[in-house]
């Protein structure tokens, strides 16, 4: 369903009740009673799968998986898959500056990407009460798994024009992926850049921030947004920077303090966070979830453009009570203020 994202902006920071925003799709795999390797091999599961969270929680929009391995699978690399957690990317496929050149740019639709476009598709036929958001990953996070996440700072040094080669090929890549997301009938995406929360403000500016901006530029407008993801514990020291990239919303991780960042953003966009979704939704209780969201409902709700959020994506098996206990703080909190 077509929407008007920067009314749908503007409309969520006027509303004095806040709806919250969690990105939470993984979970939906106990409410089916199917693997997170079933999950990521149907459209028809992960549709239905978003459908069923939306309707069991009343949140801001319904946001697809968080699955960033799909991208760089489809550039080649492996991936390892299991029944009960995300998938993850093994080793490297660019070794050297030869093989960078070499890489190809794969047509969207390759590998799952096809199967995740149309998960997408079917989610926001069913979904019309709220915006549908796609999940993908960012150009610099992207890179280090096709270069190998334990070395891609450490390229940045010493091999900075393998780097800026691969990430030509996947900001290419992202622009069209998100282009065929929109398409598809989504109304934006959530870009996750974590690995760029493992650079320093000045190696970020080089090579993470530039391929970032030139993908919002290309497709965000008026009916898709892009909200960008950071969870690295040094976002503070690049705020001015990572604010200036033009998302319409900004979600950040639980390794700062979130009322650290709202000071520095644009009163007209979106930040979202920071409940701690491995240590509170995974493993913590109802109570201490309970206290770790008033915590940040206490600190960040001063702020028009603060939504209520995880840090990160929810692993697939937490369970319901601890999400349901989330809401029910934010409700709780909402409710006495």
């Amino acid at each position: 369903m077509k929407r008007d994202m920067k009314q749908w902006v503007a409309d969520t920071i006027a509303a004095p009740v806040k709806k919250p925003m969690p990105v939470l799709s993984f979970p939906a795999v106990q409410l089916m009673g199917i693997t997170v390797r079933d999950l990521i091999s149907s459209s028809e599961h992960q549709a239905q799968g978003m459908q069923l969270v939306a309707q069991r929680v009343d949140s801001a929009a319904a946001v697809s998986l968080m699955d960033l391995s799909v991208e760089a699978e489809c550039f080649g690399s492996e991936i390892r898959v299991s029944d009960d957690e995300v998938p993850t990317v093994i080793g490297s496929i660019v070794t050297d500056e030869d093989e960078a050149d070499a890489l190809a740019v794969p047509e969207v639709g390759a590998g799952r990407t096809g199967l995740y476009i149309e998960a997408i598709s079917k989610a926001a036929q069913a979904i019309t009460d709220r915006p549908v958001f796609a999940g993908v990953i960012g150009p610099y996070s992207l890179a280090g798994r096709l270069l190998d996440v334990s070395e891609a700072m450490v390229l940045c040094y010493e091999e900075p024009d393998m780097v800026h080669a691969v990430m030509e090929k996947t900001t290419a890549f992202l622009i069209d992926y998100c282009k065929a997301y929109k398409a598809a009938g989504a109304n934006g995406v959530v870009m996750a850049e974590p690995l760029t929360g493992m650079l320093s403000p000045n190696l970020a500016e080089e090579f993470s921030h530039p391929y970032v901006e030139r993908i919002v530029d290309a497709v965000q407008d008026d009916s898709f947004a892009v909200i960008y993801h950071n969870c690295g514990n040094n976002v503070v020291l690049m705020a001015d920077a990572i604010f200036g990239l033009g998302a319409m919303g900004y979600h950040f991780g639980n390794a700062i303090r979130l009322a650290d960042m709202l000071p520095h953003a644009p009163a007209d966009r979106l930040v979202m966070g920071n409940v701690d979704p491995a240590g509170q939704l995974r493993n913590g209780t109802p109570e201490s979830i309970r206290a770790a969201t008033l915590q940040v409902m206490e600190d960040c709700s001063r702020w028009p453009n603060f939504v209520p959020s995880t840090g990160c994506d929810v692993p697939p098996m937490s369970s319901w009570e601890n999400i349901d206990a989330f809401f029910s703080a934010v409700a709780e909190f909402q409710g006495r203020s």
